[in-house]
């Protein structure tokens, strides 16, 4: 295991060619377990082949053995090897999966719903109370200004506001809680490494920590219909002084055309 760790750290830093850039605390480890799933992948492919074309060459040269005398040590002991690496594996996956998906926040994460629809990403911040008010179905108007039903009786939700952009400082913690209104969404953002699926009538929460300032895509990866290509959203990770410029703007009415 020490041996595929290396080959993991040695190829890393060569991998950008081919993975999207990393800018979150969690993707180092995410994309060290894919490199080092790869070089295993990569040698039992050339270990079988290996195997594949030995057993050819001395079964040419000699009389097959009876199946008895090598049952264990050619078919037993390999199939026991791999069930072993697979749920090595599949533990250590899980594990990387569930600090992001199942284990607490920090309490002083950033709180944000994201919430999707066809064929759009909408942003709520929860203001200066840091609680999210209630919403209603039946108040849903997005072109009233209201796309997400925010029920302004509702005193947590009066300074609720909602972006079609998704703001974050960097080195903070943030949790975001994500629902959809009509069908299945999924809400991926390849450069964070976070990718989970927003269902009606259900709210997921994934946690992770942005690190480095910049414009990132957010893609929908659930076919969910005929405008699904346009489902795109961009997440702005902004140096936190200048966030907390950008969180100050925000407590106004927005000036025209902005996010």
């Amino acid at each position: 295991m020490m041996l595929l760790a290396f080959l993991g750290q040695a190829t890393q830093a060569r991998a950008s060619w081919w993975m999207p850039p990393n800018a979150s605390l969690h993707g180092t480890a995410l994309d060290h377990q894919l490199i080092i799933n790869l070089w295993i992948l990569f040698g039992l492919f050339m270990l079988a082949h290996i195997l594949l074309f030995a057993g050819i060459l001395l079964q040419a040269r000699q009389q097959p053995q009876p199946l008895a005398h090598s049952r264990w040590r050619f078919e037993l002991a390999p199939l026991a090897a791999i069930a072993i690496l697979f749920f090595s594996l599949a533990i250590w996956s899980a594990h990387l999966w569930a600090s992001q998906r199942y284990t607490g926040t920090d309490p002083a994460a950033m709180q944000v719903e994201v919430v999707g629809m066809q064929f759009a990403w909408y942003f709520r911040y929860p203001g200066a109370d840091a609680a999210f008010g209630i919403t209603r179905p039946t108040l849903i108007s997005a072109a009233e200004g209201n796309p997400l039903g925010i029920d302004t009786a509702d005193e947590r939700g009066r300074d609720d506001f909602v972006r079609s952009q998704l703001v974050l400082p960097a080195g903070r913690e943030v949790n975001l809680r994500l629902r959809a209104l009509d069908v299945i969404h999924g809400f991926a953002i390849p450069a964070m490494r976070v990718k989970q699926n927003a269902i009606p009538g259900q709210t997921f929460n994934i946690h992770f920590t942005p690190t480095v300032p910049g414009d990132y895509s957010i893609l929908c990866t659930q076919v969910c219909g005929l405008g699904h290509a346009h489902m795109q959203a961009v997440v702005r990770i902004l140096p936190s002084a200048d966030f907390a410029v950008w969180l100050k703007q925000q407590k106004a009415p927005p000036a025209e055309g902005q996010p």
